[in-house]
């Protein structure tokens, strides 16, 4: 074998086992849920896109589920200790009060966010209230419960009016 040769076959050889070895290492990102924003009369809740980075040959998922659909805790339970709403203070604030224990019936530590439905006059919208809540509970121990409370005033939106009914509907929490 001449040496051009020989130098053309490491070459190839090299492009060839780069080629190989890249395609193993080959990876994609898939949307495993969707973005959401949540209007509501106490603001808005934005929950970006959730992706996983996998294996290029992994086949796409069949469908996305949208936030607050898929990753919901199974074996999951709650109890209202408190819930008020109170439309109009007295001094152009509304105020929302709650108490409620979260249940995690699993043999394992969870890691989410608890998210409320609230029914506001027939319009149902689902928000996390994490961000401003006095005991938050983002991580519940295995069979252990976590009381979440919240206590805010907000200014009334004199283009939305006050709500005759705000109702909670349910609670998840979503992983």
């Amino acid at each position: 074998m001449t040496k051009p040769l020989k130098s053309v076959s490491i070459v190839a050889l090299f492009l060839f086992l780069v080629c190989c070895s890249s395609k193993d290492n080959c990876t994609k990102t898939i949307i495993v849920q969707y973005e959401s924003t949540i209007y509501g009369q106490l603001g808005t809740t934005y929950i970006p896109e959730i992706t996983q980075e996998v294996p290029c040959d992994l086949p796409e998922p069949e469908t996305v589920q949208p936030i607050g659909e898929g990753n919901v805790l199974n074996n999951f339970s709650y109890d209202v200790i408190n819930f008020v709403f109170t439309p109009d203070t007295g001094n152009n604030t509304s105020r929302l009060q709650f108490e409620i224990k979260l249940n995690n019936e699993n043999n394992f530590i969870v890691r989410g966010d608890p998210i409320l439905t609230i029914n506001s006059d027939n319009i149902q919208f689902s928000k996390s209230y994490s961000a401003d809540a006095t005991s938050v509970c983002n991580e519940i121990q295995a069979n252990s419960s976590c009381i979440l409370i919240y206590d805010k005033e907000t200014p009334i939106d004199v283009n939305l009016g006050i709500p005759n009914k705000f109702e909670l509907v349910s609670v998840k929490y979503i992983l």
